[in-house]
């Protein structure tokens, strides 16, 4: 009896016609092709952010082992075979060692100092601009995804004033799907742009960190260079011992007679 009254109950039940597959099927290719453009862009902006975030985390980490051991070789060409063979740091110095052995070959006057500083910039520009790639590609999804959505919100709400028109009168079972397919391509333009806005904050942010400490390791390179070695950073040297003095004794009370 139970189970009767149970199955009566779910052949009565009203079937939902306005869900997002109702909604993409009567929107037809307009709404296909909105929603699959939006997929790519949603794909695409994790990928990079992903992709990314790694990529900066893996230079961050490689910078963090040579304050601990690059600085303490000898010489350069010691110190960058503790160094990865593909990291933006050995790069740097490989340009800085090469700029060094350039300049003893040319013939016009110009400054150690200024030709590897140029060296070491290009160096430099090199790296920030591997870092940089991909962001441009966040900020367009960031700026265009919430109008792809729109437009995809333009055709729905004609198609309902097409069908209010054909029908003569504004009844929900009208209207209900287009305006539906309208408001669910407005959010999902947003659900895309939103993520790729801040993912590209975040990763700009996390270049600018990396761009100052690429520039500040190139100067001590540089330094370290033009003073045949004679320069290291003051991170490399052993933090000196603070040694406490012995607190004074108090001086004797002289004893009255």
């Amino acid at each position: 009896m139970l189970i009767n009254l149970l199955a009566a109950g779910a052949q009565g039940a009203p079937q939902n016609k306005f869900g997002f597959v109702e909604a993409l099927q009567q929107g037809g290719f307009i709404a296909y092709a909105t929603v699959i453009i939006l997929g790519i862009m949603s794909f695409g902006s994790f990928y990079i952010l992903f992709t990314k975030y790694f990529e900066q985390a893996k230079i961050l980490r490689q910078y963090n082992a040579i304050r601990s051991t690059f600085w303490k070789a000898p010489t350069l060409r010691e110190g960058t075979s503790k160094l990865d063979k593909n990291s933006a740091w050995r790069q740097i110095v490989d340009d800085g060692l090469s700029a060094e052995e350039q300049h003893a070959k040319m013939t016009d006057a110009l400054e150690a100092h200024d030709w590897m500083h140029s060296s070491l910039a290009r160096s430099e520009a090199t790296v920030n601009a591997r870092l940089a790639s991909g962001l441009p590609f966040l900020a367009t999804v960031g700026a265009t995804s919430p109008f792809v959505g729109l437009f995809g919100t333009v055709v729905g709400i004609y198609r309902a004033l097409i069908a209010i028109g054909l029908a003569g009168s504004a009844s929900i079972d009208k209207v209900a799907g287009p305006v539906g397919e309208a408001l669910i391509m407005t959010a999902l333009g947003l659900l895309v742009a939103v993520p790729a806005v801040l993912a590209y904050n975040y990763l700009q942010a996390r270049n600018k960190r990396i761009a100052e400490l690429l520039t500040g390791f190139s100067n001590d390179v540089l330094a370290n260079i033009t003073s045949r070695g004679a320069v290291k950073p003051s991170v490399a040297a052993a933090a000196p011992v603070k040694t406490t003095a012995a607190p004074a004794k108090p001086a004797a009370t002289p004893v009255k007679s």
